[in-house]
């Protein structure tokens, strides 16, 4: 779900520390460095990588807009391999039997049918494409202020990591209680107390 979406959840954080000059080319040379790669035809059940906004089906930056006024603008791509389970125990059940009339024996043990699954794995995540999950990235870097287009905890998780080893710089995830803790001018006694908070359930 991106910026061009109808709706539009939104994960903000605060960006800690400063790029080297020319920021431009430091923030362009590091996505392009972490681009996602291709796993279509590797036995790969996942990858995380940068892609580019305009062309994210294309990881490529060359050539494609990053800057829109004060932000950059690119995206999170994270490519998945599902295979339903159905379709695992109907390839086992077909090598198990090959295996069985093979060999002779009458029954296979906990490591053979162990073995099969891994082969039978291995080949389906071959042959079948990945799916691409695309969550747009908005960072306003002189603010120290960035927004995911997502509140998905696995496309947050996927963003703080790749963030943090693309750029050497740490994401704070922005909540009512970490927005209080940065942005108020607590008092040592008033910041005790806010630690010690707990949620308040909604529920009648």
């Amino acid at each position: 779900m991106g910026l061009l979406s109808s709706s539009l959840p939104l994960a903000r954080y605060r960006v800690e520390g400063k790029l080297e000059e020319p920021v431009l080319e430091t923030v362009a040379d590091s996505l392009q460095r972490h681009v996602i790669g291709d796993i279509d035809g590797n036995a790969v059940e996942k990858a995380v990588g940068w892609t580019s906004f305009e062309t994210p089906y294309r990881p490529d930056f060359a050539g494609s807009c990053l800057v829109i006024g004060a932000y950059f603008v690119f995206a999170l791509r994270i490519d998945k391999k599902t295979i339903p389970r159905g379709v695992i125990r109907k390839y086992c059940a077909a090598e198990e039997a090959r295996e069985l009339a093979r060999t002779g024996a009458r029954y296979l043990g906990r490591e053979g049918k162990r073995r099969i699954r891994a082969q039978v794995e291995e080949g389906l995540l071959l042959t079948i494409p990945a799916t691409p999950n695309i969550f747009d990235v908005i960072w306003h870097y002189e603010a120290g202020e960035l927004w995911l287009c997502s509140t998905l905890k696995e496309a947050n998780e996927a963003l703080e990591t790749l963030f943090y080893r693309t750029f050497h710089l740490s994401l704070i995830r922005l909540f009512p209680f970490t927005l209080a803790e940065l942005s108020a001018k607590l008092s040592a006694a008033e910041h005790d107390r806010l630690l010690a908070l707990s949620p308040t359930s909604l529920k009648g």
